[in-house]
């Protein structure tokens, strides 16, 4: 065989280890930063990927890293996705998407739930968010006043409300001075049930039953996102009607919630997600706020605390569960 031919096979088996070589480092990497478990997010998250066309480990990795409901953890695994250079960081919640801001300038972040990005520092204005983040928020100035109107429907004795929620996330104090003034405008006193830590919870709830708390509103953070159903087995023991903004919360056996579907904003962030991998810099789409809601109602807990629902609020209800939650 002559020189040139061997030169000739030994280039095209070096362009074609090359290009199967560059094939490869093309597939995206996904970073999913998120608080809890974040299921319900990822849940979306997938779906929505798969709709695009995207298959997890296909044509696209998903690099997992999830805090466990500790705030301080989020730093270090924000950094660590920085590491490995994904090409995007989908964050759930406010605590996880400013750490993704520290970490990096230039990976392109996607929000995915959190609240008003804009009071947060998180981007610039919702049409123009600027920077390196966009994404989808769940913020919506309506969602706190609606709840306490949907709780006091439900509930007509609620005069002193329990407000549970975690003052170190950022996004959470925002809805709570939300909620300060909707039971300013609905004459209800305002009962502040700071829980920084699963084991302060059940002294949260000693609390509000000290103060004469007769209703609650729960905000989403950790530890209360991280432990529905502890928290929903103490309001009903303590035989507290309830509200919170996701469905999960009632699934865990908690009374009511009202707000987006969480699984649906998830979606939504794989929009974005295929956007910025195919070139569109985060900074100039705007920031998508939710328009639809779900008002989900549990009888059994209801039954549990003594608390007949009022047909005119059950008629309103998107979705009814009957059975225990398994």
């Amino acid at each position: 065989m002559s020189i040139k031919i061997v030169a000739l096979l030994v280039g095209l088996i070096f362009a074609s280890v090359h290009a199967e070589a560059q094939q490869l480092k093309k597939i995206p990497r996904v970073g999913f930063l998120a608080g809890a478990s974040g299921e319900p997010n990822l849940r979306g998250l997938r779906q929505g990927l798969r709709e695009l066309g995207y298959v997890e480990g296909k044509n696209i990795i998903i690099e997992y890293r999830v805090s466990e409901g500790e705030f301080d953890r989020f730093h270090a695994l924000a950094a660590e996705l920085v590491r490995l250079k994904v090409d995007v960081i989908v964050t759930q919640g406010t605590p996880a998407a400013a750490a993704a801001k520290n970490a990096t300038s230039t990976i392109p972040i996607i929000m995915s739930g959190g609240t008003d990005p804009v009071a947060t520092g998180l981007v610039l204005s919702l049409a123009r968010p600027g920077g390196n983040i966009t994404g989808v928020t769940i913020m919506n100035e309506e969602l706190a006043g609606k709840r306490l109107e949907l709780l006091k429907e439900t509930s007509p004795k609620v005069s002193r409300l329990g407000v549970l929620w975690n003052s170190a996330n950022p996004g959470t104090a925002v809805v709570f001075k939300q909620t300060q003034a909707a039971a300013q405008e609905l004459r209800l006193s305002l009962q502040s049930l700071e829980v920084k830590s699963v084991n302060n919870l059940r002294g949260a709830f000693d609390a509000a039953t000290g103060r004469g708390v007769n209703g609650l509103v729960l905000l989403a953070a950790a530890p209360i996102a991280s432990h529905l159903k502890l928290v929903a087995d103490l309001a009903v023991k303590n035989r507290l009607p309830s509200i919170y903004d996701r469905s999960e919360f009632v699934d865990a056996g908690g009374l009511m919630s009202y707000g987006p579907n969480v699984p649906n904003i998830s979606r939504g962030a794989a929009i974005y997600v295929d956007k910025v991998l195919k070139g569109a810099n985060p900074g100039d789409l705007p920031v998508e706020r939710p328009t639809k809601f779900e008002f989900v109602i549990n009888l059994k807990t209801a039954k549990q605390i003594g608390l007949t629902i009022p047909q005119s609020v059950l008629f309103r209800a998107d979705k009814v569960i009957k059975d225990a939650p398994r």
